[in-house]
């Protein structure tokens, strides 16, 4: 083992993401920026695609990035200048896709997801390497202002609201509606563990509420996707009525991105939030395994002998999946795992098959011991508790089983 492969238990990479203020000549050359990306990284599929039909040599990373020097003497004016090393890190993300479309194949998968061309709203990122020239962070020091050089655009303006630790591996900007952000990846981040609280804690997600504890706290949903609907209906109502291609339309689009931009960050607070009072109040976190892509599938339509679809309850079902996105349980268990990796605490996820079921005092499974969404009365022994609780306490003790079990 190398040197470059040992990684510091007391150290983690981490990512830091800014808010970017850029002036409206530093907005323009961004939106340049992206352009000109998205162009390359077309350009490079296409040629894939010929190459494959064609039979030739393949298109591998390597031979493309050896036709950048040429691309960029050729247009001076586009692609020739902004960094070649944002244009490398584009290619590179092309090769991961066709590594990952390759993986998906060998694996046997219906779906594998050939990589598509990107349109104007789908490549909304840009990746410069840090310890080359293209991009530098902080680069004018200033005591109260912080900025980030990118090559071809200047130095743009970050509104830094926390410091930033380790070392600055690659410096990513992203557009997200009408906001730009700046996104550090960040090497040997030291751990910063919180003091043991000798308490342990399982939780159960759900729609009513977003989690129970087993200790019977409620965290109540946000339904931030609700609380918007009407507007967001009425902003769509608009953008359909508008003729593509016009000024209207555009501005009717970035109506429709605001409104679910700012959704996102809400639910992404509220996940950062959520997480945060968990992991400073206890050393273990249990939660279950969900697999979110599964659970809001749609049901397949059953053709009937006249041409018709048999009633498959997809409307029902298209509500509960608009009720499990708008909860956001993705999204939070990926940051209640970044959260608890920081601070030294431990998180295990267990199958959630019969949590709901089983009786927390007997261990008695059965259907009929769930009566309602919020009421678990055991067949067995007459065990009577909140639903949600009682299936918290039943992830608690699979956990606990499974720590147990590694131990020995």
């Amino acid at each position: 083992m190398t040197g470059t492969d040992y990684q510091d238990p007391a150290q983690m990479r981490r990512a830091y993401k800014f808010l970017l203020r850029p002036t409206s000549r530093q907005a323009r050359l961004l939106a340049e920026c992206l352009e000109d990306h998205r162009q390359l990284y077309n350009a490079a599929l296409e040629e894939r695609r010929e190459a494959w039909r064609m039979r030739r040599v393949s298109a591998s990373y390597h031979r493309q990035a050896g036709q950048l020097p040429a691309i960029r003497a050729a247009d001076p004016g586009g692609q020739g200048r902004w960094s070649a090393g944002s244009q490398q890190q584009t290619l590179r993300r092309l090769d991961k896709a066709f590594t990952a479309f390759f993986r998906r194949v060998k694996a046997g998968e219906k779906r594998p997801g050939y990589p598509r061309f990107k349109g104007s709203g789908w490549f909304d990122a840009i990746e410069w390497p840090a310890q080359k020239n293209g991009a530098r962070w902080d680069s004018v020091p200033h005591p109260t202002v912080t900025r980030v050089y990118l090559l071809g655009i200047g130095h743009v303006r970050v509104h830094q609201h926390r410091a930033v630790n380790g070392r600055v591996k690659t410096i990513t900007v992203k557009r997200e509606a009408c906001r730009w952000y700046v996104v550090l990846s960040c090497d040997d981040v030291p751990v910063e563990p919180l003091e043991p609280t000798g308490a342990v804690v399982g939780i159960d997600m759900g729609i009513a509420s977003f989690l129970t504890t087993s200790d019977g706290r409620y965290v109540p949903a946000p339904r931030l996707l609700a609380a918007t609907a009407e507007r967001l209906a009425a902003a769509q109502r608009l953008l359909a009525c508008k003729m593509r291609g016009s000024s209207r339309r555009d501005s009717a689009v970035r109506r429709v991105a605001a409104l679910r931009a700012k959704v996102r960050r809400s639910r992404l607070d509220h996940a950062h939030k959520t997480a945060l009072a968990l992991v400073r109040d206890h050393d273990l976190i249990v939660h279950e395994d969900l697999k979110v892509v599964n659970m809001t599938r749609r049901p397949t339509p059953r053709p009937a002998n006249d041409g018709t679809f048999r009633p498959n309850g997809a409307r029902a079902k298209g509500g509960l999946n608009r009720s499990i996105y708008d909860a956001g349980w993705g999204i939070f268990l990926r940051v209640l795992a970044a959260k608890a990796e920081s601070a030294g605490r431990t998180t295990i996820a267990v199958d959630p098959r019969w949590t709901s079921q089983q009786c927390a005092k007997c261990g008695h499974v059965a259907e009929g011991n769930r009566t309602s969404q919020a009421v678990f009365r055991c067949l067995a022994c007459g065990h009577e508790a909140h639903a949600d609780v009682n299936a918290a306490i039943n992830i608690l003790g699979a956990g606990l089983a499974l720590q147990r079990a590694e131990a020995a």
